[in-house]
Formats: structure tokens, sequence, C-alpha cells
């Protein structure tokens, strides 16, 4: 007889506003970058337009607004300039390790971000050895998020049928990513860039399941998630 794997068998992390604390960082300097070339942006509309995105489809968009097409060298220049602030002000968000620690499968990261990137934001975090070498960028699939095409290839890469991952997200492109592929998600929203006025609702209106803003209660919240899905199919029985 064969055995029934526990759900989530794969709990799939974004990075940015999950594992570190890097939005604000992120899209101040993309906003500063992008008001240089002519597009002047509030704080509030750079969040509400980039977050969660990778870099080519935010500068798809800014194209769009500005009319016309930003200089070759802008995704270098704003992804060194990023990376710059990142070594002197990246910190890593409290109750990671303790979050993996009790969780009940395995875990991988899957995040909009360039590899190099990804790859130093958890180094500066202290964070990579919690997840190296499952770790998966958007650079690796055809269409970033909201698309699912990330989730499922991370799925892929780690062996587990899309409906065995949860995913945690801080982003709506990341939670309706997630929806697309099939994968129950929680939206995270312990980061700086989550602070009042910040809106849950479209979070929720995404498709994550909860919101929750301390990563040490993680395996607490997915152990009663568990209890519900039990319920249900108990019912459905």
């Amino acid at each position: 007889m064969a055995s029934v794997v526990a759900w989530p068998e794969v709990v799939i992390f974004d990075c940015d506003g999950v594992l570190v604390d890097s939005e604000l960082i992120a899209l101040s300097q993309t906003r500063r970058a992008l008001g240089q070339a002519g597009l002047r942006l509030s704080d509030a509309q750079t969040l509400e337009r980039y977050l969660g995105r990778r870099l080519d489809s935010v500068i798809q968009l800014a194209q769009v607004e500005l009319g016309s097409a930003l200089p070759p060298d802008f995704p270098e220049e704003l992804t060194r300039d990023i990376v710059a602030r990142f070594e002197r002000e990246l910190k890593g968000i409290e109750g990671v390790r303790q979050a993996v620690a009790g969780l009940p499968g395995r875990v991988c990261v899957a995040s909009s971000s360039a590899p190099e990137r990804i790859r130093q934001s958890l180094i500066l975090a202290g964070y990579d050895g919690l997840f190296a070498p499952n770790i998966f960028s958007a650079a690796m699939v055809a269409e970033g998020k909201p698309q699912p095409d990330l989730f499922l290839y991370a799925a892929r890469q780690m062996g587990v049928d899309a409906r065995q991952c949860l995913v945690i997200e801080d982003s709506v492109a990341g939670l309706q990513a997630a929806g697309g592929a099939g994968m129950e998600s929680f939206a995270f929203v312990g980061g700086s860039h989550c602070q009042p006025p910040f809106d849950l609702q479209p979070l929720l209106a995404a498709g994550a399941i909860l919101t929750f803003d301390d990563m040490a209660q993680l395996p607490a919240l997915i152990a009663q998630r568990q209890r519900q899905r039990a319920e249900r199919e108990a019912q459905l029985a």
C-alpha cells in the first residue's frame, strides 16, 4: 500500500521581502533610476506597479508609461546600484531559521531576481546554507510572475507535484503565480514595505489563504492549515 505524503511536501519561499528585507531598498533605487530617466513616481506607485516582478517586466511597464525606450545599460546599472545598497543595508527577515527548522518537508527559493542577486542576498542575510542548492530564479523560465512558470519549474526541479507545494509570497504578482500553478499560498507581511497603510486585501484577493507577519510562526500556521485540509477531506469522504 502506497504511503500518503503529508502536505506540504515542499515549501517554496520567495526571496525579496520574504527571506530578506530588501523590497524598500530595491524599489527606492528603481524609483530613483526611473526618475532620472524621466518617469517620476511616488514610493506608493512604485510599490504598486513593480513589487514582485522580474526586471524585464519592470522595464517593459516603465517604457510603456514613458512612451520611449530606456537606455540599453539601464538594467545593468540598476542591478549594480541595488546590489551595492544591499551590501550596505540589507538585513534578513527575523525568524527564518526557526521557520525552516520547524517545517515538516523540504524547502526551496523561487524568486523574480537574477540568480546572482538571490545568492548574494541570502549570503548577506546568512541564509544561503538553509536553501542551497535549491534556489531558482525567474531568469530560468520563459515568463516571470504573475505567470506560473517559475513555481512550476521549482516543483519539477524538486520532483514534487505542484499541489504538494505551499508558496510563501509577499506580492500580488507572486500570489497570482502560485494560484496559476495550482499551489496554495500564504502572504508574508512582515517586511518593512508592508507597514501601515499597506493594504492586505489585494493579497487575499490574489489568492492567499492567510496573511502573517512573524516568520517564526510559519510551522504553526502550516499545522493549522493541515488540520483544516484534513477536516475538509473527511467531510468529502
